[in-house]
């Protein structure tokens, strides 16, 4: 006779990621599936680790960058009020970086074999120093983009295009800058640069030889209906003034002073109400609005005569 197991229950990932603060939630959610890093013969070392995040650790200080894109025209010899990092500060972030995106790939690693409780904060923490520095190599190198967009003029794109597009160049050439080759940054970065600003002036001439004209909102609205009608308006009202100048509806002298006063034709200078128009004939609003229908309906049949 068999006797029933219970099975272990399994552990949910999404549950354990869940317990989390919102804030890490989110940033371990937000962790590619692939982490990539240049390796470095130091990273191998037992010590590296210790010896580039550990209490003891240099720290290299470096200012967040403020420059607003739209400033192009600044002073030629600005007075230097920010600190450019050593090429000893320089490598030591780089190392940095690289070492802890090489910890972060092998715990991703693992985690995607077995999924482990306890790796999901260890995970988070090197993931959050991936950005971090990052962050701080991307603003210690960002007056490099201005600078090379300043120097490079390009009719067809906006500066704040290049300053876009030399951004986006940095932060690729972060990902892969080589610190073991010996180096400054800022020489890798300048040509990934330039070559970014290469492939936006060409994807601008290539639309300029398709679209050689500026796309104006207004020239998508046509005014034919507009102009149509304004035409067919002067047309009706010269119709009307020989109608009226020969009398060929057999108005009334009456019926000619509010047709004139109430439209402005045959010499009249403004448009009258029909109280105005009362006023001028002798007649009452209402019977001025008598008046205006029966000349209207005369003035109908001559002009559809006329027409015919």
């Amino acid at each position: 006779m068999m006797t029933a197991v219970a099975s272990k229950p399994k552990r949910n990932p999404r549950r354990t990621v869940e317990k989390l603060c919102t804030e890490d939630r989110k940033l371990y959610e937000s962790i590619p599936e692939s982490v990539g890093y240049v390796d470095h013969p130091s990273l191998r070392r037992p010590a590296t680790e210790r010896r580039l995040f550990g209490p003891e650790a240099e720290d290299v200080p470096v200012p967040n960058w403020r420059q607003y894109p739209e400033i192009q025209e600044l002073p030629q010899r600005a007075p230097k009020t920010r600190k450019l990092l050593t090429q000893e500060q320089e490598s030591l972030l780089f190392l940095r970086y690289n070492c802890a995106r090489r910890r972060l790939d092998k715990l991703m690693i693992a985690q995607r074999r077995r999924f482990a409780r306890s790796r999901v904060p260890e995970i988070v923490q090197w993931y959050r120093r991936v950005l971090e520095i990052r962050a701080a190599l991307t603003n210690a190198n960002m007056a490099l983009v201005v600078a090379m967009a300043k120097r490079t003029r390009i009719n067809a794109v906006e500066f704040s295009e290049l300053v876009s597009e030399g951004n986006m160049a940095l932060l690729r050439a972060v990902d892969k800058f080589d610190v073991a080759r010996g180096f400054k940054f800022s020489t890798y970065a300048c040509r990934a640069i330039l070559k970014a600003f290469s492939r936006v002036a060409t994807k601008a001439g290539n639309y300029r030889q398709h679209f050689p004209a500026e796309f104006d909102p207004c020239m998508e609205q046509s005014d034919e209906v507009e102009r149509r009608h304004s035409y067919q308006r002067e047309l009706a009202i010269e119709d009307i003034q020989r109608v009226l100048a020969s009398n060929v509806a057999q108005l009334t002298d009456v019926q000619q002073q509010v047709v004139s006063a109430r439209f402005a034709v045959a010499g009249h200078p403004e448009v009258l109400t029909l109280e105005q128009v009362g006023r001028l004939v002798g007649l009452s609003k209402e019977r001025v609005r008598q008046v205006q229908n029966e000349a209207l309906t005369k003035l109908r049949e001559a002009l559809e005569e006329v027409a015919a």
